[in-house]
């Protein structure tokens, strides 16, 4: 005899035990947004590696096909007949001005494609095809010489693909940035293999607060993708360089003195940069032939001194191992810095990151070696001057003592040179500071906020965080639509209003657990029958320390924003409140 099994029942049957799963894991691991964020921001630094690789591996594909070479980019220009070396970079920016004009067909009107600016002052919103063309506009820069860095580029495509991740899964405005920025120390990261240093990177540059509720999100995001570029590509120091000894106290004289340099030169350096870029716009060129033409610069430069091209690495890594002679790295550190200045100026798309590690490694090389040839006792090794150099110079350039002592540290795994290190840092970075208040990074944001001062979002009551359309059901709603709605949508509360949208209470995951057990009680169960009445709220005019005064209140993470009339605004997160609140203690930055 053939048994008849009620549809209805089955589904209900179905329902009962996916919820019941649901339940037990809610109870077991408890998931916060907190823990999800990280989760996302490791994604996030994964993908981040990824596309590092990627460009690098197109970066030099592009410098293989222009220049026929394999070899690194400075090897490869001396290789060259003398009308080569003045070509291959002039031809790089005549394909970069090409691709940036193209651009500008293709995505029609003004978008921001700078990952700083979606951070600081934007909603961590990157569009899709002028960042590509950013990024494409580098990668000929780059491949045929550009004294600019791959870093710029590397980081921008690492925050676009965190930026994707975010919009696909409609982040709130304040996650958004955060995993953008998450992105951006990947990119870091993925560069110079320094994940604490491209969390604080982030961190002190960009965010500009060192608050565990951004910090952990960065650090998830850097570790993830340093631990990615060890498995698939290159894990050993950037900066392999010889164990370095404080060999006196008096040494730490000589290092003070090199802070107080560093912190004189690094101003000039940077006004030389903003002078170049005025220098090449007063030429009234178009963008194609002021690119040409700071390639041919470039070039030319190149013809009897081709350490110039490219990022200087190799250069610096000769300088750290004593393989340059100072009165040969006098020539090489001015024409780097005019072949700087002519790439930057001429609005070639890369970094300027490693190129100012050069001038420190270089202008300390210098000095240490000055320092050695009157006192060689106190100074035996100056190759240790040339690596405090870069710190002190980045420290003063960035403004970011900090990150500049964690990074050279982690390029160069050299604990020694801690002391002198971080003494210069400072010193630079407080001479600089009563210099100058333009830094390295702070320019293009301050030059944002005065094309268009609206743009900053001001957060100050919770109707500026608001998440409208949370899910909602009706008091008359039945337990399988109540079931269906937390087996689709990830929240532990559901909020039950009525027709005209009145917020009535919410039914919380765990009220519904006494009803697991049997399919006939649940079908009979409401929403109206299960809802807390007394589910705290919030106001959409509470000032955000009142908001997170009703957070501290309940072991809820999400809370619904209902207005004076009762009526249901959309939900605030804890999340999203904390990283406003940690947005709202940064001190705005000065202006010039």
């Amino acid at each position: 005899m053939k048994t008849v099994t009620d549809p209805a029942k089955l589904i209900m049957d179905r329902l009962l035990r996916l919820l019941r799963w649901r339940v037990w894991l809610a109870e077991r691991l408890q998931p916060t947004e907190w823990q999800l964020t990280l989760a996302w921001a490791s994604l996030a630094g994964f993908l981040g590696a990824l596309a590092s690789l990627f460009f690098a591996a197109c970066a030099e594909g592009i410098h293989q096909v222009l220049t026929n070479s394999n070899a690194g980019v400075v090897e490869s220009m001396r290789r060259l007949p003398w009308w080569a070396t003045l070509a291959v970079p002039a031809v790089g920016g005549l394909l970069a001005g090409v691709v940036l004009m193209m651009g500008k067909r293709l995505v029609p009107g003004k978008s921001s494609t700078d990952y700083m600016e979606a951070i600081v002052i934007g909603d961590g919103h990157l569009p899709l095809r002028s960042s590509l063309v950013k990024i494409t506009a580098a990668l000929f820069t780059i491949g045929s010489g550009g004294s600019v860095g791959r870093e710029g580029p590397m980081v921008q495509l690492a925050a676009l693909m965190a930026s994707l991740i975010g919009r696909w899964r409609r982040f709130s405005r304040q996650q958004l940035r955060l995993l953008v920025a998450c992105g951006g120390a990947a990119g870091i990261a993925s560069a110079y293999h320094a994940p604490i240093g491209g969390s604080f990177f982030v961190a002190e540059i960009i965010l500009g607060t060192i608050a565990m509720e951004s910090l952990g999100a960065l650090v998830a995001a850097a570790v993830t993708a340093a631990l990615t570029m060890q498995v698939l590509g290159n894990a050993q120091a950037l900066y392999l360089v010889g164990d370095f000894k404080l060999s006196s106290p008096w040494e730490m004289g000589p290092y003070l003195i090199l802070g107080l340099l560093a912190g004189l030169v690094a101003p000039f350096f940077l006004r030389s940069l903003r002078l170049a870029e005025s220098f090449f716009v007063d030429t009234k060129l178009p963008l194609i032939g002021r690119l040409t033409l700071g390639g041919l610069l470039v070039g030319a430069i190149a013809i009897n001194v081709p350490e110039v091209c490219g990022n200087g690495y190799t250069v610096v890594v000769d300088i750290l191992n004593g393989r340059i002679i100072w009165l040969a790295l006098i020539g090489i550190m001015c024409c780097k810095w005019l072949a700087t200045a002519s790439s930057v100026g001429s609005g070639a798309q890369g970094g300027v990151f490693t190129p100012t590690l050069f001038m420190g490694a270089s202008g300390g090389y210098l000095f240490g070696s000055a320092i050695h040839g009157m006192w060689p006792h106190l100074v035996p090794n100056p190759q240790a001057f040339a690596l405090v150099g870069m710190g002190a110079f980045l420290s003063a350039a960035s403004r970011a003592p900090v990150m500049a002592v964690i990074m050279i540290f982690e390029m160069s795994l050299s604990y020694d040179i801690i002391l002198p290190l971080m003494l210069c840092s400072v010193v630079a970075y407080f001479t600089a500071r009563g210099i100058d208040t333009h830094s390295l990074y702070g320019e293009v944001l301050r030059r944002k906020r005065a094309e268009d001062p609206t743009a900053v979002l001001e957060v100050g009551k919770v109707r500026d965080l608001v998440k409208p359309n949370p899910p909602t059901v009706a008091p008359t709603a039945r337990f399988a639509e109540i079931a269906r709605l937390f087996l689709s949508v990830r929240v532990n509360n559901v909020y039950v209003t009525d027709p005209e949208g009145h917020f009535l209470g919410a039914v919380s995951l765990h009220d519904i657990k006494p009803y697991l057990g049997e399919a006939g009680v649940a079908d009979l169960v409401l929403a109206g029958d299960i809802l807390r009445e007394d589910f705290p709220r919030l106001d959409p005019d509470h000032a955000l320390s009142e908001a997170l005064g009703k957070f501290l209140g309940s072991d809820v993470q999400r809370l619904p924003v209902v207005d004076a009339a009762g009526l249901l605004l959309g939900s605030l997160s804890k999340n999203d409140l904390m990283l406003a609140l940690v947005e709202s203690r940064k001190k705005p930055e000065k202006d010039a």
